[in-house]
């Protein structure tokens, strides 16, 4: 109750008849009346004063009620007012919200992005919505079918924005599954109140094929006259208002490729297979914000071949070479020419023609050709040197489209009917040192023949036929004079061969005519006696190895070298290392070094060198330690949860200490003021088990065992502090 004044009321929807408020009656005032919005609810007893509700109300037809209330007396005149009184209906969660479709359809493509919406649902709340009741939350109730243990589609809670999982954009695949139904509910009250009201609709979602694809491989011909760019493929991207490019791995000088936003890929300019033959690189697809929206694709292209090459003649001129007696069909030699033209294609299959043969005695066709090979053969047995030493020939050579003319020069040279002779048949004796390097001519000799100088009829071969099975020597042909220069091939050893009895044979390198043989004339003899030198001790081996623990006692046997003299004289160590006997025998006498430097001397102080190496294995002999530049400290007052990083480390090789233990010092104090956990196997974190520590600094004792093979134990006191911090974090 109260005085009659301007006043606000809020009543809850759907309350029912009730009492709402009494205005008291002020004299000379007797009663009141009531204008407004009553709407046959609302209204004020006359004489009473009482505001009261003789209905419902509902907020979804009407929000407020508007009154105006005066006083009256006796006559029924105004007294005070009107006052403006004013009810306010509350909104109470009476209305399920509601799909604006019974069902929805969408369309879903292949490789998708994760989160990227293709369909939508919305649903409406008549409640109130300002308060939770029409405040709508979507969620996904049942998926069908749905063969994965996550879903392949999610909503948005708030927008109802329907796009691929994470699965899904992997796994959607029209050719495995093309449909899909979802059970979509959506809830009021923010689908945090268990006495919310949840509507739900089906969504229908087909899923084809995605349009981001590679294209097939592509071909482009070569030197195209077409107008460029040239249109050669498209692609598609899955989204819309996407920006296309293009990138290549190759870092060519130039990319003769672009691409619009249409995803049409054009060739920029004539492409030159000679120059590059395939191209590959890659398209893209971003978004406005310049994020990938599919991944590359690949582009292929290869350069298709036209003929635009004509044939080249590998030599300027091909000289050839016909003994005057070759037999009929004999093959001369090879015309070889190129064609830079695809291979193994008709662009570059090549044909070969002779043209002109000069000079035409005594027959214009004495040579033929083969069309696909070039090999030349004789098809007459009319050649004589003294009617013609040399023949001329053109030879065309051509493709499909292009010709080409090839000059060959082919020689007549005199039969092979004289045989090399020797200017002697003895060449005597030849005495050299043993140690005469490799290379050196021990003896010119020199042969002669009557054929045709400076062909194969005349050229002479020399060859130790007998007495040197190892090829110790060599003789080498100075093609200009025949001459041969007899040389030492391998390194000379007295002790192994002292004395060469040498047979050496002259031949041609073309075949001799039938009915002449080589005969003694063309074989020469040699003696080659070895003096001997004395040479310095040989090891068996060039370096020794061995390894060794890095703990041996000193005069422990760790390696033996062998050693001998090639005459048979004694050998024994000369100079370091200490601990090499005479018999080859090496001790340890210090672990500074773990290479050596052998020296060995015969009788007459001739020296060789090896090297010994010795491989030092590591042992567990260093305990861990704390590897930490600075001072752990917390800051005061502790909060809880607090935590320092401790890392420890070892001077042995890593598998003696691949994973720490650390623990505390089993005292009382330690245990109840600080804990320690492992991170991994060089880490672990040491943290305040209480915050009750005042500013101090506090020796903490942990216990380190690195596992090792004798495992080795460290006690550590590590200092720490507790200390008022700055803003850096760090103690004043």
């Amino acid at each position: 109750t109260g005085p009659l004044k301007d006043m606000n009321f809020s009543v809850p929807e759907g309350s029912g008849v009730r009492l709402i408020y009494q205005f008291t009656v002020e004299p000379p005032a007797v009663s009141f009346r009531t204008t407004g919005e009553k709407d046959g609810i609302l209204d004020i007893d006359p004489s009473t004063g009482v505001l009261y509700l003789n209905g419902s109300l509902d907020w979804e037809t009407k929000t407020s009620y508007n009154l105006q209330v005066e006083s009256l007396d006796e006559k029924g005149q105004r007294v005070k007012g009107p006052y403006t009184v004013i009810v306010l209906v509350e909104d109470v969660n009476d209305n399920p919200p509601e799909f604006d479709q019974l069902t929805y359809s969408g369309v879903v493509r292949q490789n998708s992005r994760p989160g990227k919406p293709f369909m939508y649902v919305h649903a409406t709340d008549r409640d109130d919505p300002s308060t939770p009741h029409a405040q709508l939350s979507y969620s996904i109730l049942h998926h069908f079918p749905n063969p994965y243990p996550k879903m392949l589609f999610q909503i948005n809670n708030v927008t109802g924005e329907i796009s691929p999982s994470i699965t899904g954009s992997y796994y959607l695949d029209p050719q495995k599954q093309d449909s899909f139904t979802l059970v979509v509910t959506v809830k009021d009250m923010a689908g945090m109140s268990t006495s919310g009201f949840t509507s739900s609709a089906d969504v229908f979602i087909t899923v084809k094929e995605s349009l981001w694809k590679a294209p097939s491989t592509i071909y482009v011909q070569e030197n195209s006259t077409q107008k460029h760019p040239v249109n050669i493929t498209q692609v598609h991207s899955n989204e819309p208002d996407v920006n296309y490019e293009l990138f290549e791995r190759e870092k060519l000088p130039r990319l003769p490729f672009s691409v619009d936003q249409n995803g049409i890929i054009y060739v920029t300019e004539p492409l030159d297979r000679e120059e590059k033959d395939a191209y590959s690189f890659f398209v893209v697809a971003k978004d406005k914000e310049g994020e990938l929206v599919d991944k590359p694709l690949q582009i292929r292209v290869i350069v298709e071949d036209i003929n635009d090459n004509p044939p080249v003649c590998q030599k300027a001129l091909t000289v050839l070479e016909i003994q005057e007696n070759e037999d009929l069909g004999s093959s001369i030699g090879t015309v070889y020419a190129t064609d830079m033209d695809e291979k193994d294609t008709l662009n570059s299959r090549l044909q070969f023609k002779i043209e002109s043969q000069v000079p035409a005695v005594p027959a214009s066709n004495l040579f033929f050709i083969q069309q696909d090979t070039g090999v030349l053969q004789l098809i007459s047995q009319s050649l004589n040197k003294q009617i013609a030493s040399n023949y001329s020939l053109k030879v065309l050579v051509k493709d499909a489209v292009f010709q080409t003319i090839c000059d060959v020069q082919i020689h007549v040279i005199d039969i092979n009917d004289q045989i090399p002779i020797f200017e002697k048949s003895d060449y005597g004796k030849v005495t050299l040192a043993e140690d005469l390097p490799v290379g050196t001519v021990i003896l010119e000799i020199q042969a002669t023949d009557a054929d045709e100088p400076l062909t194969g009829s005349s050229y002479i071969i020399y060859e130790i036929k007998e007495g040197d099975p190892n090829k110790t020597f060599i003789i080498e042909t100075d093609p200009k004079t025949n001459r041969g220069y007899v040389k030492i091939n391998k390194a000379l050893d007295f002790e192994t061969t002292p004395v060469y009895n040498l047979l050496i044979y002259a031949t041609n390198s073309e075949p001799l005519v039938a009915g002449v043989q080589y005969n003694s004339s063309s074989i020469a003899a040699l003696q080659v006696f070895l003096s001997n030198v004395d040479e310095a001790p040989v090891f068996s081996q060039e370096a020794y190895i061995t390894e060794a623990f890095e703990n041996i006692p000193i005069d422990t046997l760790v390696g033996t070298v062998k050693a001998f003299d090639p005459e048979g004289d004694t050998v024994r160590p000369s100079g370091p290392p200490e601990g090499a006997s005479a018999a080859g025998l090496i001790q340890v006498q210090d672990m500074i070094y773990n290479s050596m430097l052998l020296n060995f001397t015969d009788n007459v102080a001739q020296k060789s060198k090896a090297t010994f190496i010795m491989n030092l294995k590591d042992v567990n002999d260093n305990p861990p330690r704390l590897d930490m530049n600075y001072s752990p400290f917390f800051c005061h007052p502790l909060v809880g949860g607090e935590r320092t990083l401790i890392q420890a480390t070892d001077d042995d090789e890593q598998r003696f200490y691949s994973t720490f233990t650390f623990s505390l010092k089993d005292d009382v104090n330690t245990r109840n003021n600080w804990e320690i956990s492992k991170i991994n196997s060089t880490h672990a974190y040491l943290s305040p088990r209480h915050t009750n520590f005042e500013e101090n600094v506090y020796n903490v004792p942990i216990v380190i065992n690195d596992n090792g093979r004798p495992p080795l134990e460290a006690e550590i006191n590590l200092e720490v502090n507790v200390c008022k911090c700055s803003s850096e974090k760090s103690c004043f």
